[in-house]
C-alpha cells in the first residue's frame, strides 16, 4: 500500500518514466472475429437499412429469429411489414416473392434449407430466371433466394443435397456459394443489390464458424463482385478449386502437404454462375495440375463443368496430368455417421487425390 501511495504522490512525469522502465506492453487489439451467421445477418441488416424496398420473408424468419438464427434481431428492428413469417408453403411464398420483385421490390426469400426449394422450383426457374429474357429485357426480377445448402450432419438423404449444379445449370440465374464470413457478407450484399435473381447457397455447418473479418469488410459499402473467384492460398505445384465448406478442407490439406514440400494453390470459387474460369485457367497454366473438390454428386457436377471448360480452353495444353475430381459419393446421403463421413470429401481424400495427380 505504501508503494501505491508513493506512486499517487509522485508527479505524473515520474510515474510515466517508472512505467516505461518496467517495460509494460500494450496487447495488440484482437482481430474482429465474426461468424458466418453474423456476417449474413450484418449484410442483410445493412441492405434493409439502406433500401426500404428490401424485405425478408420465409418460414420462422421473424418472431423466431430464423430457424438457424440468421435473421436474429431483424424483426424487432424492422417490424412485420419487412420481416415476414410465412406459412409452410415454399411454392406459395416463393411465388409471392417473385411477384413482389416484378412489382419493383427487392425480396430476400429464405428457404429453411434448399432441399425444400424443390417445392418452389417452378417459381425459381420458370418465373424468376426466365422472365427478363422472355420480356425482351423489359421486366427484371431482383430477388435473392437464400438458405443452407449441401450436407449437414445426421439429417440423411432428403436434407443433405448440394444444389450448386442444379441451379448453376440454369441461364438467367446467378449462383453464389460463400465459404468465409467475408464471402458471406460481401456476396449477400451484392446479391441483394443485383437486378437479377441470385441464388445464395449457404452451409449450415459453417454458420457458427468464426473468421477474421478484414477492416474493409466491416464497411457498409463492402461488396464482393459476383463472378469473381478468390485465391485463398498461393502455390506452384497444383491447383485446387472448391466452393463452400470444402474450401476449408482444401486449405487443411494444403497445410499438411506444404510440410512435404508440395505447394498447393487453393481457389475459392465464391460464384458458381457465372463461373470465373479465367482465374482457374491462369492458375492451371502456372501449376500444370488441377483437382476440383465439392460436396455434391459427381455426375454433371461443378467439378465436371470446370474440367470441361479447362479441356475446351487454352489451359488444357498446360496440364501435365489428367484433372481429377473429388466429390461426394454417388449415393443418397446415408444416416449412419460412419457412412455419412465416407460420403462427403474429407481432408485425407483431397491429399490422396493430390498425390495421385502429382504421381507421388
Amino acid at each position: 500500500m505504501a508503494a501505491v501511495a508513493g506512486l499517487v504522490r509522485r508527479p505524473l512525469e515520474q510515474v510515466s518514466g517508472l512505467l516505461l522502465r518496467r517495460r509494460f506492453h500494450r496487447t495488440a487489439p484482437a482481430a474482429l472475429q465474426v461468424t458466418v451467421r453474423e456476417a449474413i445477418n450484418q449484410g442483410m441488416d445493412e441492405e434493409l437499412e439502406r433500401d426500404e424496398k428490401v424485405f425478408l420473408l420465409g418460414e420462422e424468419v421473424a418472431q423466431y429469429d430464423g430457424a438457424y438464427k440468421v435473421s436474429r434481431g431483424l424483426w424487432k428492428k424492422y417490424g412485420d411489414k419487412r420481416i415476414i413469417d410465412t406459412p409452410i408453403s415454399e411454392m406459395g411464398f416463393a411465388g409471392i416473392a417473385v411477384g413482389a420483385a416484378m412489382a419493383g421490390l427487392r425480396p430476400i426469400c429464405e428457404f429453411m434449407t434448399f432441399n425444400f426449394s424443390m417445392q418452389a422450383i417452378d417459381q425459381v426457374i420458370n418465373s424468376a430466371a426466365k422472365t427478363y429474357y422472355m420480356s425482351g429485357g423489359l421486366q427484371s426480377v431482383p430477388i435473392v433466394f437464400r438458405g443452407p445448402n449441401g450436407a449437414s450432419a445426421g439429417v440423411a438423404a432428403q436434407h443433405s443435397q448440394c444444389f450448386a449444379a442444379w441451379y448453376g445449370h440454369c441461364p438467367g440465374l446467378k449462383v453464389v456459394s460463400p465459404w468465409s464470413s467475408e464471402d458471406a457478407k460481401g456476396l449477400i450484399k451484392s446479391a441483394i443489390r443485383d437486378n437479377n435473381p441470385v441464388v445464395v447457397l449457404e452451409n449450415e455447418l459453417m454458420y457458427g464458424v468464426p473468421f477474421e473479418l478484414p477492416a474493409e469488410a466491416q464497411s457498409k459499402d463492402f461488396l464482393i463482385p459476383i463472378g469473381k473467384a478468390k485465391i485463398e492460398r498461393q502455390g506452384t505445384h497444383i491447383t485446387i478449386v472448391s466452393h463452400s465448406r470444402p474450401v476449408g478442407h482444401c486449405l487443411e490439406a494444403a497445410t499438411v502437404l506444404s510440410k512435404e514440400g508440395i505447394e498447393c494453390e487453393v481457389i475459392n470459387m465464391r460464384t458458381i454462375r457465372p463461373m470465373d474460369i479465367e482465374t482457374i485457367e491462369a492458375s492451371v497454366m502456372k501449376t500444370n495440375h488441377l483437382i476440383t473438390v465439392e460436396g455434391g454428386w459427381p455426375q454433371f457436377g461443378v467439378g465436371a463443368e470446370i474440367c470441361a471448360r479447362i479441356m475446351e480452353g487454352p489451359a488444357f495444353n498446360f496440364l501435365d496430368a489428367p484433372a481429377v475430381r473429388v466429390t461426394g459419393a454417388d449415393v443418397p446421403m446415408p444416416y449412419a455417421k460412419i457412412l455419412e463421413d465416407n460420403s462427403v470429401p474429407q481432408v485425407k481424400d483431397i491429399i490422396f487425390a493430390i498425390k495421385k495427380t502429382l504421381n507421388i
